[in-house]
């Protein structure tokens, strides 16, 4: 077996494990660090709107011997607008000057055309409106408002209105982080971005979902032992489920990174910059989200509940009574091989509690 493999399986049966729970502060104020600072990042800088959203127009060069810095100073010179210059695969290049009306573009086509010394009938221009930036954006809005609420309805009925709350604040938590990212590094936000974005929401909800599911089948009958608390058996939860979740990590991030660093970098692909971006940041904060604050935020709003926090102080007392009589608690008085939960951490051997009871 592998030494990955292997650490799953130890850590599935509980004999090795990290104690995300009991340090769920640490992740709470990383996370909340993180997203103060792409809300800081979204007030000071803002995000950079493609022309789909902006409005413009885009011009296709053919072949030129023009550099891209070259070309962007004549576009800017030309139009009186910032412009973004993509030089292409074939040595072509895409300029997006926002901001034009018609006339103008026809006026900036031409001058490009002297610029770049090529024919202006070689010059390809697209004109976009505004108004077709503000219904694809306003159709973004809504199928992520339908998603949001599609998400909490199925996490309601199929686990529990908790785990319905977390998921929730994970996803939201996953977005902000990215748009963050995006306004950090200036990226232009196109129609490929919201595609990307939508799609993280399922990764992260897949990650979210299966530690969840895992959670529902430990707490099952949970009042009617005295071995763990909610927080114990979650915190078992996540260590079952971790080589999981950065497995699937690790795979679905493999291929978007080629994306990013190949496609987007080496060959100057901007569709794929736009896709590529939004797909890793949301896959890596889906990752993390799942595991450092969905399911720590599940066990905080569980241990409010009257039963699991009379359950906790019944386990607590127990603890404290066998500790007082020189006893090293570890479950085995009401252990039952038909309905075993797992213990966290560390797991004494049987040969090591026969040989204390013999001594």
């Amino acid at each position: 077996m592998s030494k990955l493999g292997d650490l799953g399986a130890r850590l599935h049966r509980g004999e090795v494990g990290y104690d995300f729970i009991g340090n769920r502060k640490i992740w709470y104020g990383l996370s909340i660090l993180i997203t103060i600072t792409a809300i800081v990042a979204l007030a000071v800088r803002g995000l950079n709107m493609g022309i789909e959203f902006q409005g413009g127009a885009v011009f296709t060069t053919p072949k030129s011997e023009v550099s891209v810095s070259q070309a962007q100073e004549y576009a800017e010179e030309a139009s009186g607008h910032d412009a973004i210059v993509q030089q292409l695969g074939n040595g072509s290049l895409r300029i997006q000057v926002g901001g034009l009306d018609t006339a103008q573009s026809d006026k900036v086509r031409t001058e490009l055309a002297k610029d770049l010394n090529v024919p202006e009938d070689k010059i390809a221009a697209e004109l976009v409106g505004p108004s077709w930036g503000e219904q694809i954006a306003t159709k973004a809005w809504t199928g992520l408002g339908v998603f949001m609420i599609l998400v909490v309805i199925y996490l309601a009925i199929a686990f529990e209105w908790r785990m319905a709350v977390a998921a929730l604040i994970a996803l939201i938590h996953d977005l902000t982080i990215t748009v963050g990212i995006y306004s950090l590094v200036g990226f232009e936000v196109t129609v490929g971005t919201v595609i990307g974005l939508l799609t993280i929401l399922g990764y992260s909800l897949y990650d979210t979902v299966v530690v969840f599911d895992s959670l529902k089948e430990q707490t099952k009958d949970i009042t009617k032992q005295t071995r763990f608390t909610y927080s114990e058996l979650a915190n078992r939860s996540i260590n079952g489920t971790l080589v999981r979740s950065i497995n699937t990590t690790v795979v679905a991030l493999l291929p978007v990174a080629g994306l990013l660093f190949i496609g987007g970098g080496v060959l100057g692909a901007g569709m794929l910059n736009d896709i590529s971006l939004s797909l890793f940041v949301g896959l890596a904060a889906g990752a993390y989200s799942s595991i450092f604050i969905a399911t720590p935020l599940v066990a905080d709003l569980k241990e409010r509940d009257p039963a699991i926090r009379a359950l906790k102080k019944r386990i607590m007392a127990k603890r404290a009574g066998e500790a007082a009589k020189g006893e090293s608690y570890d479950g085995s008085d009401d252990r039952s091989d038909d309905n075993e939960i797992a213990v966290v951490g560390p797991r004494p051997s049987r040969r090591g509690r026969s040989s204390e009871r013999r001594g």
